[in-house]
């Protein structure tokens, strides 16, 4: 198409008021420089009381202003891009490329089949050409009852996708869109349609959680089907063969729903997995799926997600590959990302789980300076980019197919010639993991596979439109949410000392506010350690009567004064501008020292304990269900704690802490009738032990008020309780 035809299929607009924001940063940038200043000047001597502290306290607030800048290349230069996705129909039309889904599995236990077919179902009825579409189910758990719950949705999917198409259905969930009863009989013309399809979903869901309850397939069922003779030589789901099954060919002219309309490719595969060779988690996965999608399908855009994250928009292919079909912009784009979105998010979001911030904000920013990080769910990408290619100029997005060799094949002869691709061993001595593919050697592949593509030139798109594009579920308890951040800080942190560090690694090759965004997840863990300085040391000193900070008649008060009242107050805008609450601000706050002195704490400690040789990385699955119990409180905003977790043992220690130098502070202003001297001396330290205090009230009910399971346990409110007692007794003794 000559230049003077270009009409853009995206178009990218930077932030408003990005002036002032960046002049309100300089100003708090400034008071920064004057704390520095304070404590620097007013050191105390040797042998003077609070020396010590004084110097943790300066590095403490060191770390605090030089991390607080990295935290500016997230929002220096924010954009903002939307797509004219009619635009793409009028001009490409039927000529579209080929999009490859991978759906990821783990652990039929804490990932239930019932959920996992969902989500298949989900993009199975895009609303797209079925015969470009292929969907691949990765079942790294390697359970005949994942593959027995496919081969059912497989069936129902006849049904399931034409209702889809013929009445609009949003979203394209079963479970999502049969949960909202109004949006499934809305319109009196769809209602006997709607009562059958529920029916034939209801059964295919009762058969698929008989067989889960059960924990075996009828023999009825096994019968029907010879795939099932796979798992005949199956050991346990770290030792078995690959495990191949399409179970519908897209390409066959019988694979009809019942409208008579082609239906996508299908695709079950259990990786190869043997005790003596590395399977390197989902990176393992993820890369199978691109050998052997590249012999069934060979879609040049691939579109991954965990099984929980099912379809909100059928039309969100359409989104993506404005970005990639664009004819003057997309040759430098390597991936799309979009944000992911939670259903099961509560009014004020007890956990902060939303992560409204990340999504609405930050990532907007990293946009602005090359595009956002693979998430590792939600993200559309190029083959070729994600096969090793470096960008040059003149890297155009191919997408012409030549496939027609495939259909001289049988279906048996097809799988038969790919199962080695996902053998055990196909990787030795090869680049995969390390040039190809997903790169191996950390907890978050996903995020060194995004800075590894950017290294190599290449930029990502960042998608946040109206109607969410996937939809999944959040933990719905302390522990679990805990879990998920340790192993997310933890693995950043991993990232910092290997090959793959920003700060080397990423040096020259992409912008420097981009190199700032990934060090700020790189950095997590560390701040574990200045946090918990502030979370004790003021409130001991505060106890003991020695003031750490200026008098509120010192002129030294006023950038503390500023940084702090400005920081929470941009904060809470910034969070009320993403669609949260006020209260959901508090409990943003309250999650951003329960992480920090929890998840990013004990994520420090295991890295440095697994560079020492100590311990070995592990891949924690989150569960995708919940006890009812647990539900039910988790749907009344109370927090569920319920275990000894060694999170819960030091985050009950540190709450127990302040609230033992709060209540010695009250009782010692109490018993000297003078309240304004503490005032006056120490506005600052009170502050904090306050702050502290009331942040932590759902602990404290967790401790001693509530009855139901969801508590903290007696023998670690006990434990918390006498060491923080005697932390607190001995610091006031000895000093």
């Amino acid at each position: 198409m000559e230049r003077e035809q270009y009409i853009p299929l995206f178009e990218t607009k930077e932030a408003k008021a990005w002036l002032f924001y960046r002049l309100f940063s300089v100003t708090v940038f400034l008071a920064v420089c004057f704390i520095w200043v304070y404590r620097i000047t007013n050191l105390p001597k040797n042998g003077e009381d609070g020396r010590w502290v004084w110097i943790g306290l300066l590095a403490a607030e060191l770390w605090f202003g030089l991390y607080w800048l990295i935290t500016q290349a997230l929002r220096w230069n924010p954009v903002f891009r939307s797509t004219f996705k009619d635009r793409l129909s009028w001009r490409y039309q039927d000529e579209l490329p080929g999009v490859d889904i991978f759906v990821c599995t783990a652990n039929f236990k804490i990932e239930p089949p019932i959920m996992v077919v969902n989500t298949v179902l989900s993009v199975l009825a895009y609303d797209y050409s079925p015969e470009k579409l292929s969907v691949y189910l990765s079942d790294d758990g390697g359970s005949d009852l994942t593959f027995y719950a496919l081969l059912e949705g497989s069936e129902f999917a006849r049904h399931w996708i034409p209702y889809c198409k013929k009445f609009k259905v949003e979203p394209r969930s079963p479970a999502a869109y049969f949960a909202d009863s109004k949006s499934c009989m809305d319109l009196s013309h769809r209602i006997e349609a709607s009562v059958a399809i529920k029916k034939l979903y209801e059964e295919m869901k009762e058969r698929i959680e008989s067989a889960t309850k059960l924990g075996r397939i009828p023999e009825e069922q096994r019968s029907k089907h010879e795939g099932f003779s796979q798992w005949d030589s199956y050991s346990s789901r770290l030792d078995h063969d690959t495990i191949l099954q399409i179970l519908i060919d897209g390409k066959d002219p019988n694979a009809k729903d019942i409208d008579g309309c082609g239906l996508p490719t299908l695709v079950y595969l259990a990786r190869e997995k043997r005790p003596q060779h590395p399977h390197h988690f989902k990176a393992g996965a993820m890369n199978a799926l691109i050998r052997v999608s590249s012999k069934i399908s060979n879609g040049p855009i691939i579109l991954n997600l965990d099984c929980d994250m099912y379809s909100n928009n059928s039309l969100a292919v359409h989104d993506a590959l404005c970005f990639f079909l664009d004819e003057e912009k997309s040759h430098e784009v390597a991936f799309a990302q979009y944000p992911q979105h939670f259903e099961n998010i509560t009014k004020n979001d007890v956990y902060s789980n939303s992560l409204r911030v990340v999504f609405n904000v930050e990532f907007h920013g990293l946009d602005g300076f090359g595009g956002p990080t693979y998430g590792g769910t939600g993200c559309f990408q190029r083959r070729d980019v994600l096969c090793g290619r470096k960008f040059t100029k003149d890297s155009k997005f191919e997408w012409k197919e030549d496939d027609d060799h495939k259909r001289l094949r049988s279906i048996l002869e097809l799988e038969q010639e790919t199962k080695s691709l996902a053998s055990c061993t196909y990787e030795q001595n090869t680049q995969w993991g390390k040039e190809m593919g997903l790169r191996y050697g950390c907890l978050l592949e996903d995020v060194i596979t995004g800075l590894s593509i950017h290294c190599r030139g290449w930029k990502s798109v960042y998608i946040n439109p109206e109607r969410k594009a996937f939809t999944g579920l959040a933990p719905t308890t302390l522990s679990q949410t805990l879990v998920q951040h340790k192993r997310w800080a933890e693995g950043a942190f991993q990232i910092l000392f290997s090959n793959y560090s920003p700060l080397s690694y990423a040096r020259g090759k992409i912008s420097f506010g981009l190199q700032l965004g990934y060090c700020y997840y790189c950095f997590w863990c560390p701040s574990s350690i200045p946090v918990l300085c502030y979370c004790i040391f003021p409130s001991l000193y505060l106890l003991k009567g020695i003031s750490l900070f200026p008098q509120i008649s010192s002129p030294w008060f006023l950038p503390f004064a500023y940084v702090i009242s400005t920081r929470y107050i941009y904060s809470l805008a910034e969070f009320l501008w993403s669609g949260g609450t006020i209260l959901g601000w508090w409990c943003e706050q309250r999650m951003w020292l329960y992480k920090r002195t929890s998840s990013f704490f004990f994520g420090f400690i295991d890295t440095i304990l697994k560079m020492l040789g100590f311990t070995e990385s592990t891949f924690v699955v989150t569960a995708k269900f919940t006890d009812e119990d647990v539900l039910k409180r988790y749907e009344k905003e109370m927090m569920e704690f319920g275990d000894s977790s060694p999170m819960f043992a030091i985050l009950a220690t540190l709450a127990m802490l302040n609230l033992f130098c709060f209540i010695g502070v009250v009782n010692k202003v109490i018993m000297n009738g003078d309240v304004f001297s503490l005032y006056k001396t120490m506005p600052l330290q009170t502050l904090l032990c306050i702050a502290l205090v009331l942040i932590n009230l759902p602990l404290y009910q967790g401790l001693f008020l509530r009855n139901d399971n969801g508590k903290l346990p007696s023998s670690l409110a006990f434990k918390s309780f006498v060491v923080a007692l005697l932390a607190s007794s001995s610091f006031t003794l000895l000093y």
